[in-house]
């Protein structure tokens, strides 16, 4: 194939090889937005679902969905992308998938009920997801050798700092607007991406003829599997796991259709996501380090929002404001991040930010009830760090050798291990925190007792205080009783926070002493303009 192939639209195919550098340039920043706005909007509304839920009359059941909906959705497109992007092109998929996540995130922002809401949140996901591994793709087809390793910690600093700056934006916004904004922000830069990717990335043209010979069952098994686990994992700790009939019957059809789609996966002559990547060594132990960031990353977003709200009090913008030192942290990190790419093999600075990352567990362990921004600073600054110095090596380690041929597909399953770790450590920790707590609840109460002087002299003063204020001292006696379960209450969910905390540590101290079985590789140079 020629390197310029006439095109009926937008002028003729242009290879990577005949673009400028400003021009590769500008046209990955601008589908680095579209990354970046993708990824904002799993966790935009993390710290506004309460707004989001008065504003519609919905419950917190309900209201869990307007983000389970979403991640849902995209966990079910992500590993489609390769497929979807030999079909359609590379522009012409980032230009629909745009489009529709433009037009879904302004239906979500006119949603009338948590009903349209939840269908909204769940075909903006679907419609956006395959931005997020596209970007990937074109990046190692735009630039080589230190460009790509630029490229590659660009990628990787977009995939974990638009997470982590999810519920401050959210929060901010809806303090200052309310909560319809979460989504009309997402309609400027959406046009735009919609309309410039078309001229810019004409790298490659559709193939339809592979309608013909797609792997349908394939799909069906994957989206299966891939869907019913999510929800399992969601909606599994608030409904007992398999105590549920609902959740049982999705455990076992993830399970049975996640057994057959493996069998299809490596049997099909054109399967839809080519899990035969994972006999690379580098592949399979860089989706096991991008599984375990998923789940470092995701989890504690989850985890100390939760905390903020559940034990502090704190309202959307405060819990913003309190968990952006992450963000700030990391963005500092990256004069860091680009000096020692200079000087020590990538192996080793994704040793040290696997280590950062488990030493903020550790930080965040000691976690008390009075805990805020202050005492937040530096197990968050040691995540910021973590996550800018871990990420960005692990996409180069991990896609930087492989064929052009092959990464469409690969970078698809890269990022499904990501944000299939973030569920999967989410529902973990939920179901740590139901079961934790109620352990610590009850160690703390056998000391609740008649030989407890300062219990005894608490509840009396509570009793006289409370007594004092309704005119009742019985009354008093009952609300001081009440306050004492509070109070011990917080202090058993403070104490689970910090049992979580250690759980994640675990996962990254063990990733951490894997990172030497990974091979140094060297990026193969990009294919000349003939062979495209």
């Amino acid at each position: 194939m020629s390197a310029a192939t006439a095109s009926p639209l937008f002028g003729e195919l242009i290879h990577p090889s005949q673009m400028t550098m400003s021009a590769k340039v500008f046209a990955f920043g601008v589908m680095c937005i579209g990354m970046f706005v993708a990824l904002l909007d799993i966790q935009i509304v993390s710290a506004s679902l309460r707004d989001i839920g008065g504003g519609l009359s919905a419950g917190n059941d309900e209201t869990t969905w307007v983000q389970t909906s979403y991640l849902i959705a995209e966990i079910i497109v992500i590993p489609m992308s390769g497929w979807l992007t030999r079909l359609l092109s590379t522009r012409w998929l980032f230009a629909f998938s745009a489009a529709g996540f433009t037009l879904t995130s302004l239906l979500c922002g006119l949603a009338w009920n948590i009903q349209s809401m939840i269908v909204f949140r769940a075909m903006q996901g679907f419609l956006g997801g395959s931005m997020i591994p596209t970007v990937f793709t074109t990046a190692f087809a735009f630039f080589e050798n230190k460009q790509r390793v630029i490229a590659a910690s660009t990628i990787g600093a977009i995939a974990s700092l638009a997470p982590t700056l999810g519920p401050t934006i959210g929060g901010w916004i809806t303090d200052h607007y309310n909560w319809h904004w979460l989504f009309f922000i997402n309609l400027l830069p959406g046009i735009f991406i919609t309309i410039a990717v078309p001229r810019l990335v004409r790298i490659d043209r559709p193939d339809w003829s592979l309608i013909r010979s797609a792997d349908y069952l394939g799909i069906v098994l994957m989206s299966l599997f891939l869907g019913c686990l999510e929800y399992t994992l969601e909606e599994g700790p608030r409904w007992d796991w398999l105590g549920d009939p609902v959740i049982a019957a999705t455990a076992w059809i993830a399970g049975i259709s996640g057994v057959l789609f493996v069998w299809r996966s490596l049997t099909a002559a054109e399967p839809v996501v080519d899990l035969r990547a994972l006999k690379d060594r580098n592949f399979a132990l860089g989706c096991f380090f991008s599984f375990v960031t998923g789940i470092g990353i995701f989890a504690t977003i989850y985890l100390t929002p939760l905390f903020l709200g559940r034990v502090r009090g704190f309202s959307a913008l405060q819990i913003g404001l309190a968990v952006f030192s992450t963000g700030v942290f990391q963005i500092m990190s990256i004069p860091l991040y680009a000096w020692l790419t200079k000087r020590l093999d990538l192996r080793w600075i994704m040793m040290i930010g696997l280590a950062l990352f488990a030493l903020s567990m550790w930080q965040f362990a000691p976690i008390t009830h009075d805990w805020g921004w202050a005492q937040l600073m530096i197990p968050q600054a040691l995540r910021g760090m973590g996550q800018q110095l871990a990420v960005p090596p692990t996409v180069t380690l991990t896609l930087g050798s492989l064929a052009p041929a092959r990464l469409k597909f690969a970078s698809g399953l890269f990022n499904l291990m990501r944000n299939l770790g973030g569920a999967i450590g989410i529902a973990l920790c939920a179901t740590l925190l139901n079961n934790r707590t109620n352990l610590h609840f009850m160690h703390l109460a056998e000391h609740l007792n008649a030989s407890n002087d300062a219990m005894l002299e608490t509840i009396n003063t509570l009793g006289i205080n409370f007594g004092t204020q309704l005119g009742d001292a019985i009354a008093g006696q009952t609300a001081a009783v009440r306050q004492l379960w509070q109070l011990t209450y917080r202090e058993a969910l403070t104490m689970t926070f910090s049992d979580t905390f250690l759980a994640v540590m675990c996962c990254f101290v063990i990733a951490t002493a894997m990172v030497p079985l990974m091979h140094k590789v060297a990026p193969p140079k990009a294919p000349s303009a003939d062979a495209h």
